[in-house]
């Protein structure tokens, strides 16, 4: 596999990548689709000039303005998705959390999602498994409870405090939650009110509200806690510290079913896309933290800094397993906290075209846990 696949956009190709993102939002050409979050947005990506000709003639992609979804971040900005699909169309949606994300895709608007495992359980329990398949894994880690340490010094502090997650059910919701419900602290899941305040707020303007003291801390994902602690806050618990291994899903990709059916070759090309795009950041972490960077900057208009860059970084690592084996404990505390009753998971995940990707790249396959598609 060539690692020189990915070179970082320059010239041409970038101007174009930053015209019709610039000229969108100018002109008013973005298709804003709210699904929960005043972050979503929706763009198009021009089609290769390969002579590749899939069976749709356009591909809609979901995923996060986060460095947990680093994957398209930088597969999409550099390329590397536009040459696998050729002659196929990339239009892309950007969330905030990933229940708006969710809905998205039950509603028809996005085909393929970089989603958290919360919100991939949700969606597949509710449609009694009809919905979707989760097809390849994505990010571990990357996810803290950052404090304001001058409140907060203990876990006991968090008493009468006001903590934030993303969005209610999302993955870093779910997780903070059954911490709290673990530590003995009473909640109300739906509401947020409790012993804690479990305050819902977008992962863009937590930071704003930190400084602010509105919020005393939150359970977010990167880069969004590193932000914190750059206003002060201190690190509580990072996620890796409760996992075996310091291994838990953050983000997964999944597909809806219809779209599996009907146009396999195209996700195969996605999931193509992912895997040569992981090999190369596995390969080349300094460049990829940079061109991350570049592609938050391009979807925020503001890049990170250095310190906070660095700091987000190291806390997540990319990976095409899903986890799989994590993932009905990731159920689990969903049902700890009652957002959701004992779920049937059997037959979620459908890793055959992720296997035979990684099959022809001579990497090793991965395991769905006895979870997998019949």
């Amino acid at each position: 596999m060539a690692l020189t696949r990915l070179p970082r956009p320059t010239g041409r190709r970038r101007r174009i990548a930053v015209a019709v993102a610039v000229g969108a939002i100018a002109f008013g050409l973005l298709s804003a689709c709210s699904y929960g979050s005043k972050a979503d947005t929706t763009t198009a990506v021009p089609k290769a000039s390969g002579p590749v000709t899939l069976s749709a003639s356009s591909v809609r992609i979901g995923y996060f303005a986060n460095l947990t979804h680093a994957t398209p971040l930088i597969g999409i900005e550099n390329g590397q998705f536009a040459r696998e699909l050729g002659g196929t169309q990339i239009k892309t949606q950007i969330f905030n959390a990933g229940p708006a994300e969710l809905e998205a895709l039950n509603a028809g608007a996005i085909d393929i999602a970089w989603i958290g495992p919360s919100s991939a359980i949700t969606g597949y329990t509710k449609s009694g498994g009809k919905a979707l398949n989760i097809i390849a894994g994505a990010t571990s880690g990357g996810a803290e409870l950052v404090v304001n340490p001058k409140k907060i010094t203990s876990i006991a502090d968090l008493k009468g405090k006001k903590i934030a997650s993303p969005q209610l059910g999302n993955t870093q919701d779910v997780a903070l939650l059954d911490f709290l419900e673990t530590h003995g602290f009473k909640e109300n899941a739906q509401t947020g009110a409790g012993d804690v305040s479990v305050i819902r707020t977008d992962n863009s303007l937590t930071p704003t509200e930190f400084e602010n003291g509105q919020l005393d801390g939150a359970w977010v994902p990167e880069p969004t806690a590193s932000k914190l602690v750059a206003e002060g806050g201190k690190i509580l618990v990072d996620e890796r510290t409760l996992w075996a291994d310091g291994q838990f899903a953050t983000t997964n990709v999944i597909v809806s079913q219809s779209f599996l059916k009907a146009h396999p070759d195209v996700v195969q090309a996605v999931l193509t896309a992912s895997v040569d795009t992981n090999t190369w950041i596995l390969a080349n972490p300094a460049q990829a933290k940079t061109d991350a960077n570049a592609a938050l900057e391009q979807l925020t208009g503001k890049a990170l800094s250095t310190k906070v860059l660095d700091a987000a970084w190291s806390e997540l690592s990319v990976t095409n397993d899903p986890l799989a084996s994590t993932l009905q404990t990731e159920a689990q505390h969903a049902v700890n906290v009652g957002l959701l009753k004992a779920p049937d998971l059997n037959g979620i995940y459908d890793l055959t075209l992720l296997n035979k990707v990684l099959t022809a790249a001579g990497q090793p396959t991965v395991s769905s846990a006895g979870l997998g598609a019949q």
